[in-house]
């Protein structure tokens, strides 16, 4: 009886009975088997090999009779991702209104004119397609991330979608109950509360409206409120469809044919928000406490080279858990890694952070410990944003190790489809164009630490803003804060 071994080779090789039952030495075996592996298989067309230098594809931008922008950037792969990008969300609630962008996110892929929520489900699982909504203080996304051959299917579900829906009552009271889940949640969740409650108290004006629904605006959301919500912001001048991995003319058809009749709005200014800074604490039954303090960053976005050289700040500064779940030697080069989690064993997690709109912002550190380690944490926070603020106190070595992981971090993002189409459309949303990542490359390569310094300074001449969670009563004054940065 032949073993299995030979059995597989006969099977496999074509080999003859006589060849097969004799034992075979490796080399034999594998020269045996060498040429059916070299022989192409029948019918199988392979594709063209990509050339050795391959440059990055350019974003072409074509603006519609109705303001609609469609812009794409065309990417070697099997797949694609194509996206809305709106210029809406809570700063543009008011009164009545409040809370709508957070429900509008979770009523996406739900019932249109034209699909049930089962349809578009059955539809997107055949296609292997993964959507996605999020909402935002100033923009909306609405993204779909399939295959290239699934493309037109994509793209007519996803306009179908952002067009025609229903709203439908029953579909909207399902979704209430989920956000008043969600809610009560974020009182659980001290990073996500705390985040949220820097801008309701640092900032006066449109920037302060929440994000997260608040429960008396649950109470009053309807079907009708959300629809008049809509059809006011939703308007083909306030939207960019992006795509990344498609053909700028083949896209500009669909596009075209399915989106010209979309009813153009009337000029809107965007709502103004002031910073003004200020104090929040919420009083939790917990061990450990929390602490966000945060400083403006004047200009936001549109102040690009500021908002790079905070880019490299962050970077700079870094930090993290006691335990990095990123595996060993994760940020362990940053300043407060090296300063402070290294230093002081009390800390749990002590990192910077950044919240950035078009026109203004939030840059600060995020810590939580022990409660009777906390006002020492706070004043260490303190120290360490001084620091970079004042000329020779961060070395040339550090500020170049920050400028290479920013680099490196925006490239290798720059390497997923979904971000490059999330990309393009907020960059169109913020900036009415796409800038070349050179540009941005450049203006890091450029930052000195007269810059990182003078940028610094400027931000601690603001107004503080702190969100405290957990046992605040050992959490610092707001005035020690204020008095510490005089």
């Amino acid at each position: 009886m032949l073993c299995r071994a030979t059995r597989v080779l006969r099977k496999v090789c074509g080999l003859g009975p006589a060849a097969a039952a004799r034992r075979l030495s490796a080399a034999e075996a594998f020269a045996a088997c060498e040429g059916s592996l070299l022989r192409p298989l029948p019918g199988l067309d392979l594709p063209p090999c990509l050339p050795d230098n391959l440059s990055r594809s350019p974003t072409r931008i074509t603006t519609l009779p109705n303001g609609l922008r469609v812009a794409t950037e065309d990417v070697p792969g099997p797949s694609a991702c194509i996206g809305f990008f709106v210029d809406s969300g809570s700063i543009y609630e008011s009164g009545e209104t409040t809370g709508v962008s957070h429900l509008l996110e979770r009523m996406a892929f739900k019932d249109t004119k034209h699909r049930s929520h089962l349809n578009i489900v059955s539809e997107l699982e055949l296609a292997g397609g993964n959507v996605g909504a999020s909402a935002s203080r100033e923009q909306m996304v609405y993204s779909y991330d399939t295959l290239k051959g699934y493309m037109p299917e994509a793209l007519e579900i996803l306009i179908d979608c952002m067009r025609n829906p229903l709203f439908l009552q029953e579909e909207v009271e399902r979704q209430l109950v989920l956000a008043r889940e969600e809610v009560n949640e974020l009182q659980k969740n001290p990073e996500k509360f705390l985040h949220e409650q820097l801008n309701l108290v640092g900032y006066s004006g449109a920037l302060a409206n929440p994000l997260i629904a608040p429960e008396d605006a649950l109470a009053r959301i309807n079907d009708k409120i959300i629809q008049k919500f809509y059809h006011e912001n939703f308007t083909a001048d306030r939207v960019v469809l992006a795509a990344s991995g498609v053909d700028h003319e083949h896209l500009l058809g669909y596009a075209d044919l399915l989106l010209k009749d979309w009813h153009k709005g009337t000029p809107m200014e965007k709502p103004k928000s002031t910073y003004v800074g200020g104090d929040s604490r919420h009083r939790a039954d917990s061990d450990m406490t929390h602490v966000a303090l945060a400083f403006e960053v004047p200009g936001g976005w549109l102040q690009e080279r500021d908002a790079t050289i905070m880019t490299v700040i962050q970077t700079l500064m870094g930090g993290g858990g006691s335990f990095s779940s990123g595996g060993p030697g994760k940020g362990m080069h940053s300043r407060l890694y090296r300063r402070v989690l290294n230093k002081y064993h009390l800390v749990d997690s002590f990192s910077a952070f950044n919240n950035v709109y078009d026109s203004s912002g939030l840059f600060g550190i995020y810590l939580t410990t022990p409660s009777d380690f906390v006002a020492k944490a706070v004043d260490i926070a303190v120290s360490e944003l001084i620091a970079v603020a004042t000329p020779g106190e961060v070395t040339e070595v550090e500020l170049q190790r920050a400028k290479n992981s920013t680099i490196s971090s925006v490239l290798m993002n720059l390497e997923s489809r979904v971000v490059v189409a999330e990309d393009i459309g907020r960059q169109l949303l913020s900036y009415g164009c796409r800038k070349p990542i050179d540009y941005f490359l450049q203006c890091m390569e450029e930052i000195t630490l007269d810059d990182v310094a003078t940028f610094a300074r400027k931000m601690l001449a603001t107004q503080p803003t702190m969100a405290s969670w957990g046992n605040v009563d050992k959490v610092p004054p707001y005035e020690f804060i204020c008095k510490r940065l005089q």
